[in-house]
């Protein structure tokens, strides 16, 4: 089996508790080379670990195939540029780049390069999603009307750290935002419009920890959410259709057992909590009933697999730069609707 040898630029939380096991876990895939500026945290749990201190380090060594970036966003643009110009292949963070012209330059670049290029939006693995999509798919709401999708928290207090800071790409909408969008995108595709109400909520926050944004499908519509006060969050998921209604509680567990030290494969890996599972109402003759539905099992190791067969069999990517594309363009959008008071087209 031919190896891909990949170099991680950045190892804070998305490289340490995302990228840098996922990948390991991974039969084909090797990481060589970690870009930090902390070689003692990264040799913790991988003692034998090449560190370097810069992005050039890491580019100048002509084994690494593939370049996965999880440094801060406002970092994105330049540093996949910069990798896909070395001749790599690139995978960058959620979200992908600040602005919409961004992202075209890169995929023209990488185009020009006959590089792949692809973004981490794992939560299209998770399990109440991959759940979610199955009853659309399969027509177990019927016609759907009405998708809602939450990312609350209760944070409270504001931290000190670049996302919660003024910045290019920090706030909430570029972080949580970009995962209920390109869900919502990965199911219906782009909107008609776009309604947004974006802003710092908290007591001394200085960037975006609320947003509702609204997508326009016409006869359907896609509601978004997130609050930073929540401390009692309802549904997940609510999908209201001709057919019945499906309403999910609960998180995927995906992201505590890595945190955790799991890794895919796991006993338990990706599973839910019975008492988590969804619900699906339907009319069944003159009465209407109401059945637990069991949750799909999640899979993030399942974008880097995809992302071997990408480069391997040329595979189509897991999640194209295009579609990454169309989730920062929904995030400026949302954000001028906001700005401005008024729904704005997508086109």
């Amino acid at each position: 089996m031919k190896t891909i040898n990949v170099g991680i630029v950045g190892y804070g939380l998305s490289g340490e508790v995302f990228h840098a096991p996922l990948i390991q876990s991974i039969e084909g895939m090797e990481v060589l080379k970690i870009v930090s500026s902390d070689p003692h945290k990264v040799r913790r749990k991988f003692p034998d670990m090449e560190v370097v201190s810069s992005i050039e380090d890491l580019l100048s060594d002509e084994r690494i195939d593939l370049v996965v970036i999880t440094s801060p966003n406002s970092t994105h643009y330049s540093f996949a540029k910069q990798s896909l110009l070395a001749g790599k292949h690139v995978i960058v963070e959620k979200p992908f780049v600040i602005h919409t012209e961004e992202a075209k330059d890169l995929i023209e670049t990488a185009n020009g390069q006959n590089k792949l290029l692809s973004v981490f939006h794992n939560r299209r693995w998770d399990n109440d999603f991959q759940t979610v999509k199955h009853c659309i798919e399969s027509d177990a709401m019927g016609e759907v009307y009405l998708y809602e999708a939450h990312f609350d928290r209760y944070r409270p207090e504001v931290r000190e750290r670049w996302r919660e800071q003024i910045g290019p790409g920090s706030g909430m909408l570029y972080d949580l935002g970009s995962h209920l969008i390109d869900q919502a995108l990965y199911l219906f595709g782009n909107p008609i419009s776009v309604y947004g109400d974006v802003f710092a909520q908290r007591v001394g926050s200085s960037v975006d920890d609320y947003f509702h944004i609204i997508l326009n499908y016409g006869k359907m519509r896609v509601i978004l959410h997130s609050g930073s006060i929540v401390s009692n969050p309802g549904p997940k998921f609510q999908v209201h259709g001709s057919k019945g209604s499906f309403i999910k509680y609960g998180l995927d567990s995906q992201e505590d057992s890595l945190r955790q030290g799991k890794v895919p494969g796991s006993p338990g890996w990706g599973r839910d909590h019975e008492k988590w599972y969804g619900e699906l109402t339907k009319e069944i003759g003159d009465q209407w009933t109401t059945n637990k539905i069991e949750t799909i099992p999640g899979s993030y190791e399942n974008f880097y697999q995809g992302i071997y067969q990408s480069i391997i069999n040329n595979a189509p990517l897991p999640v194209s730069a295009n579609e990454a594309m169309n989730t920062i363009k929904v995030i400026e959008l949302a954000k001028k609707s906001s700005s401005e008071q008024k729904t704005v087209s997508f086109e």
